[in-house]
């Protein structure tokens, strides 16, 4: 398995990082530029926005090798409990992710359009048989599974692109959760296929991390952003499909409490002070980060305390998984010490 893993990683990195310049090229040449603005822009300059491109292409260059190769050697059989029709699902979701984000980084759609993209896709999953099932303690049936389902691929979509604000924010945030998600698997012997889909990630998002850190070259734009959120959405639950314990479900959300915790917060704020539904996909300077920005703290002191909230939530969900809710409460206790006793 780790000869596996280490193949995933390397080759999704390697790709991403050496397609990363030719994104750039092919940016400006069809236009696909973030132009700074006065009222939520940080960047001074017209900035290239077709990153997530070579981390789309480190990703499934890594995965179509390794799930090839492994079925020739019959390491993983992806005809067996139906997986085949999973990543089918999950394929043409990206596929639908990818085109949909396309289009809006080089023309700019109307939010909705990009909305019904989004469910499509997560439609896309559950038709395919990827659905969060029922969990020890609380029995769900197949209606309010299906709409739970969507709903998790929609709003991790989004958490993810809402807080793509700063150089390198989104794409460190996803590889910190990724890595957590990685731990989370090994230790709950999850399916090998999710455990290689969260490496993968991780290395083609770590390869683009280079050219997108402060000062960024590139950033990964609304098609990179919504792949990230997607395919954590997707890889979580395939990764906790073969116990469903509570605490295994709890996991991934713990993991993505900080994006899930700006997005519930910008929902909120937004229909407080939009007061109507269509608020809610209007932007705005309440992000987190733009908070942060405001209280005088640099881009990369803002995105480092960031990851750091992002690293402290993901170790908490690994301990409570591997050691129990007593030693994680008391590593948050202590975490939350530290960080008064500093302020």
């Amino acid at each position: 398995m780790w000869g596996d893993i280490a193949i995933a990683f390397l080759l999704a990195f390697i790709t991403a990082f050496m397609v990363t310049p030719y994104t750039i090229k092919l940016a400006k040449k069809v236009g696909a530029l973030d132009v700074p603005s006065a009222d939520r822009k940080m960047h001074k300059e017209p900035m290239p926005r077709l990153g997530g491109l070579a981390v789309i292409s480190g990703f499934f260059v890594s995965i179509i090798y390794l799930i090839t190769i492994m079925t020739i050697e019959g390491s993983i059989n992806i005809f067996a409990s139906d997986l085949y029709k999973n990543l089918l699902g999950f394929l043409l979701g990206a596929i639908i992710i990818i085109i949909t984000c396309f289009i809006d980084d080089i023309k700019s759609i109307h939010p909705i359009l990009k909305l019904l993209g989004q469910t499509l896709a997560a439609v896309c999953v559950v038709v395919s048989g990827t659905r969060i099932v029922n969990v020890d303690v609380l029995p769900i049936n197949n209606t309010f599974s299906i709409i739970l389902t969507i709903g998790w691929i929609i709003g991790i979509t989004n958490a993810i692109n809402l807080i793509d604000g700063l150089d390198g924010l989104s794409s460190g945030i996803t590889v910190i959760s990724a890595v957590s998600l990685l731990i989370i698997f090994s230790l709950n012997q999850s399916p090998l296929i999710a455990i290689i889909l969260i490496t993968a990630l991780a290395g083609s998002i770590i390869g683009f991390l280079p050219f997108n850190f402060n000062p960024a070259k590139t950033f990964i734009g609304d098609t990179g952003s919504n792949f990230l959120g997607f395919s954590l959405a997707v890889i979580s639950i395939l990764g906790v499909a073969k116990t469903y314990t509570a605490i295994v479900i709890i996991a991934p959300i713990i993991v993505l409490a900080l994006p899930i915790f700006d997005t519930l917060f910008a929902i909120i704020r937004r229909l407080i002070t939009g007061k109507s539904i269509k608020a809610i996909v209007m932007p705005d300077r309440g992000h987190l980060h733009h908070r942060m920005m405001q209280m005088g703290l640099s881009q990369k002191q803002a995105v480092f305390i960031l990851y750091g909230i992002s690293a402290a939530f993901g170790m908490f969900a690994v301990i409570l998984l591997d050691s129990g809710i007593w030693k994680a409460l008391s590593f948050a206790l202590i975490v939350i010490a530290i960080v008064v006793f500093r302020v």
